[in-house]
């Protein structure tokens, strides 16, 4: 009898400890998730203000609500913003698929395909993840221009379809892929184009679809080789169009924060609906030598 009482009073201890432990976690996740959208309130705010409210010494935490600010976007022809939200679309849509296809299939011949020479490629691949960008910058460009892509989807997409990262994630996800289906696979007759295509892609698409995330984000959010490729106000993305807003003499505070806040929107659609396999295919890339 005597032995249960401070076992009882340590595990009501042990509880209470635990309820403000777990109170304690839920207010640094709100407060951290605050801070985390004080700068989209900021943009809604803005983007629904006038210049003279932005810039103000007097701050109205609601903004004037107008709504004209998203006419006065898309109506502006020196921009073109409309052309620019489809440019960007096409360009980051495309890049996708041919990121996914390219560096899928080189990373699962590295991954899969025994050949004399597949360490050599392996490492020549991670190679490049130590060459900076700007140094292949100039090079790319004049490539480009040689073949008459400039003001092309050509010119924006083909030379960002290969990555050596992706194709690396690609090559660590496939060493950890179940060498038991593809063997099955080549019992029924079927290659390496066959296995890779009926049996590892279909059970791989939550990797697929982190990596889709990932790639979108990146070609939507593109802005060098965009701004020195297309050179046509028709050809220009969404990045490339924020910043025409900004010039030596005048700043439209307003329209940058218009256009930001609606191209954010599909960014936001995107994650919110790939996030779940986002997380899933980043930590399934095993990280094998």
């Amino acid at each position: 009898m005597t032995s249960t009482a401070p076992r009882i009073r340590t595990q009501g201890r042990g509880k209470r400890g635990g309820v403000l432990g777990n109170t304690g976690l839920y207010l640094a996740v709100v407060v951290a998730a605050l801070l985390f959208l004080i700068p989209f309130y900021l943009i809604v705010r803005n983007s629904l203000s006038t210049d003279p409210e932005i810039t103000g010494e007097t701050w109205k935490w609601l903004p004037s609500f107008q709504w004209g600010n998203i006419s006065e976007l898309f109506d502006d022809t020196t921009v073109q913003y409309g052309r620019s939200l489809w440019n960007s679309t096409v360009v980051a849509l495309l890049t996708t698929v041919g990121t996914l296809l390219v560096c899928s299939l080189a990373g699962y011949g590295l991954a899969r395909i025994p050949y004399r020479h597949a360490n050599k490629v392996f490492y020549a691949v991670l190679a490049t993840l130590m060459v900076p960008t700007a140094v292949t910058f100039v090079p790319s460009f004049v490539l480009v221009s040689s073949l008459g892509w400039v003001d092309t989807y050509r010119g924006l997409i083909v030379p960002g379809l290969f990555s050596g990262f992706t194709c690396f994630l690609f090559r660590q996800y496939f060493l950890g892929f179940p060498k038991e289906l593809e063997e099955a696979a080549r019992v029924d007759g079927l290659g390496y184009w066959g296995a890779y295509w009926r049996i590892v892609v279909p059970n791989s698409l939550n990797f697929f679809a982190a990596i889709a995330t990932i790639t979108f984000i990146s070609g939507w959010n593109a802005f060098l080789w965009p701004l020195v490729i297309g050179q046509d106000p028709s050809s220009w993305t969404v990045q490339v169009a924020l910043s025409s807003f900004m010039t030596n003499q005048t700043v439209n505070f307003h329209l940058i924060f218009m256009a930001t806040a609606i191209s954010i929107l599909p960014l936001v659609f995107v994650f919110l609906f790939l996030q779940r396999w986002l997380v899933q295919g980043i930590a399934q890339t095993g990280i094998k030598g």
